[in-house]
């Protein structure tokens, strides 16, 4: 007998019975080892199984009922090969494929036909394996292997003896066919393969291979055959009163009673009557609970539906809990696996998980972030260093406050930016001369660190412009910046004009940049408190991230604040920076001080000396005493107040030489660029060929910037001079 295959230009041979020649000689269909009655041919050596050339060019699979499959000789990708929807394994030989993307091997499509035909008989000869009964030593991949139909593990139920090859469950070859159910009563529900990756409605995991039971409608409604099978109405021991019926949840704020989780669950036991509802991985949830990672003894599933509050996290509950006899705790489930350690980004040190607080003679403890008062006989996080403190809910609330840690280790190693030449002198990072130290300091001076005025103690360069405040010059180069969500600490630079991604404010002065994320926190947000205190107000005001209302330094509305809840004071942060004495505005003679409250009750001097507008008097202002000159805080204070007049910087995209930052007050040329006159600060040619610019016209306006990550590179202070004595 012989046959012409489509996949073979000769006429194929059919031989009964495969001899010695035929060993070790694989099918060109399946792939495996040829044996029982095959089709050859004698003139090149292709050989096929009998049932793999008798397979149909077409097929109507009755697990696909959309579309036939058609039979090729290989891939239909590029590439050669393909991976089976049934089996999950890589082939490059036949392959019955469907237009919608689904893949199946020969073996595979004619084995789920069988299956989905009922043809038991196919499975007769195939022994069956029960798990908890067989002691034979199985091979490894078997542990792992998964069902090829409901693609469970593999051993968690009888199976077909894998030489069958195929990994199959007994339970699964008897399906039904179609199923009616509870959730989708408009269709029943048909078994199919999942060519539309579709995610079960119950589990609302996604399985891509293998059968499910879809809706053959355009419902796109899928149920996993595990999922399919889960009871539609329990009887549970936490809710006597009525039956638990399976259902869509209808109210999205309604939690598990077990684990009170509220999100990502469309489909619930519940008891519409009393509100009452149970995820379903959590109507068995475990007996005991033992990891000594979290706490050195197993908790007790407690099924008594009664109120409590939790020794972990320190709030209520009123549904199922776990016990500690020995400890006696009682926790939510949730709450078992608190991480033990975590770095809080609002604090330096790592914090630690406790139960209670042994007592440390404070009256009363406040969390250092809601600053609602705290509990300590129940759970919180607690550094032991700073007696600093928080509750669970709030170091937990958002994934990136905080990670977890394995121990209390911190980098505490303080590594100094400067170095000590004599008593009264350093060579610090920022500057190439060295500093001397000063209490006696003429003129208007800047700290090229902070760009604030200088009034006290300070560290100046006798060669050339350059100061700091002793403050400024002793910060050390790495520290834990807490606004910051990088928990890693920051490095102190310098020699940069950069816009400060927490304040925004443009500044020539240092910053603590993250190596992580580039990004540039100038001296002000960086050595700013979390509870700063501040002259305008006795009591410390701590941040709180949400707050809606108005600030009293200049009555703008803000959504974040440092606030003193007990006196309803409140400031938003740039408020809270600003400088406490300016120096002279622009013709005046002397400097301006932040003044909190106004003194005199003349109506006639609640005006602003420099727009002339009328000032409120309940708000803050700057305040010349000697002249008795009073200023709106807008009015007096520069836009760009913390660059440094007389910076060098050289953008090469502009113009060719170096530029320096000038505020001109006498003769004042236009614009280059827009054509206005240079009124605000401007970027001059150091060359003299009479290019000069805004600022504002010719900084960055990219993302970048705007975020705190690109930076300018500023020249030496002594650029000139050094260019004179090099000849350039």
């Amino acid at each position: 007998m012989e046959l012409q295959h489509f996949s073979h230009q000769h006429p194929l041979v059919f031989i009964e019975e495969t001899s010695h020649e035929h060993e070790k000689v694989n099918c060109s269909g399946c792939g495996e080892m040829v044996s029982g009655p095959i089709f050859c041919c004698v003139e090149c050596g292709f050989h096929l199984h009998k049932q793999c050339a008798e397979a149909p060019s077409e097929m109507n699979h009755p697990f696909h009922r959309n579309h036939n499959f058609n039979l090729l000789v290989s891939s239909p990708y590029g590439g050669g090969q393909f991976i089976c929807d049934f089996c999950n394994k890589l082939d490059e030989r036949f392959v019955y494929h469907c237009s919608c993307g689904l893949d199946l091997h020969i073996k595979c499509a004619l084995f789920s036909y069988n299956i989905a035909e009922k043809r038991i008989a196919e499975f007769q000869h195939i022994a069956r394996i029960d798990p908890l009964i067989s002691t034979e030593n199985r091979p490894e991949k078997l542990k792992n292997a998964q069902c090829f139909a409901c693609w469970k593990p593999l051993l968690d139920s009888v199976y077909f003896s894998p030489d069958c090859g195929f990994y199959l469950h007994v339970k699964c070859v008897d399906l039904p066919p179609e199923i009616n159910h509870l959730l989708h009563p408009q269709h029943p529900l048909v078994l199919q393969f999942n060519s539309q990756r579709l995610s079960c409605h119950i589990c609302q995991k996604p399985q891509r291979r293998g059968l499910v039971y879809s809706c053959s409608s355009p419902c796109e409604f899928v149920l996993h055959i595990e999922c399919a099978t889960i009871p539609t109405k329990i009887n549970h021991l936490c809710h006597r009163k009525h039956p638990l019926t399976l259902q869509f949840k209808d109210d999205s704020d309604l939690p598990c009673q077990v684990c009170q989780e509220t999100k990502h669950k469309q489909i619930i036991y519940c008891c519409s009557v009393c509100k009452f509802g149970l995820h379903i991985e959590c109507t068995s949830p475990p007996q005991i609970i033992e990891d000594k990672s979290h706490h050195q003894h197993p908790l007790i599933l407690f099924w008594r539906h009664v109120s409590f509050i939790c020794d972990a996290c320190g709030t209520p509950g009123n549904y199922v809990s776990y016990i500690c006899s020995t400890c006696c705790l009682i926790v939510h489930k949730k709450c078992i696996s608190l991480p033990p350690i975590i770095k809080f980004y609002r604090h330096y040190h790592p914090i630690v998980h406790t139960y209670f607080l042994e007592e440390h003679g404070f009256e009363k403890w406040e969390c250092r972030l809601c600053y609602e008062e705290m509990n300590t006989d129940h759970g919180n996080y607690f550094c032991s260093k700073c007696d600093y403190i928080v509750h669970v809910n709030c170091a937990l609330a958002e994934t990136y406050f905080y990670h977890v840690v394995d121990s209390l280790d911190t980098d505490e190693a303080m590594e100094l930016s400067f170095e000590k030449v004599t008593d009264t002198s350093i060579k610090h990072f920022s500057h190439d001369h060295n500093l001397t130290l000063s209490e006696d300091i003429v003129g208007d001076k800047q700290c090229d660190g902070c760009l604030l005025s200088i009034s006290a103690s300070c560290y100046y360069c006798s060669q050339c412009d350059f100061f700091l405040h002793k403050s400024c010059a002793e910060l050390p180069m790495r520290k834990h910046i807490w606004p910051h969500l990088h928990q890693r600490l920051l490095r102190l630079t310098s020699g940069y004009i950069f816009q400060c991604l927490f304040c925004s404010s443009e500044t020539s002065g240092f910053a603590y940049t993250c190596d992580e994320c580039n990004g540039h926190h100038c001296l002000q947000c960086a050595l700013l408190s979390d509870i700063p205190g501040c002259e305008g107000h006795e009591h410390p005001l701590p941040f709180f991230r949400k707050y809606a209302g108005s600030c009293n330094a200049c009555g703008v509305s803000t959504t974040a604040a440092y606030r003193c809840k007990s006196c309803n004071f409140n400031l938003h942060g740039k408020c809270l920076r600003l400088p406490l004495i300016i120096a002279r505005y622009k013709y005046d003679e002397h400097p301006y001080k932040l003044t909190y409250h106004n003194k005199n009750n003349d109506p006639e001097s609640n005006y602003c000396d420099i727009c002339e507008e009328k000032r409120n008097p309940n708000h803050w202002f700057y305040h010349c005493e000697i002249c008795d000159n009073s200023a709106h805080l807008d009015c007096a204070l520069e836009k760009y107040l913390f660059i440094k007049l007389g910076s060098i910087c050289k953008l090469g995209d502009q113009h060719p030489h170096p530029l320096t930052f000038v505020r001109k007050f006498h003769y004042i040329p236009k614009c280059l660029k827009c054509g206005k006159l240079c009124l605000d600060l401007a970027l001059e040619c150091t060359t003299g060929c009479s290019y000069i610019v805004h600022w504002e016209c010719i900084k960055p306006s990219d993302p970048f910037w705007v975020w705190g990550i690109k930076t300018i590179k500023l020249l030496p202070k002594d650029w000139t001079r050094k260019q004179l004595i090099d000849g350039t």
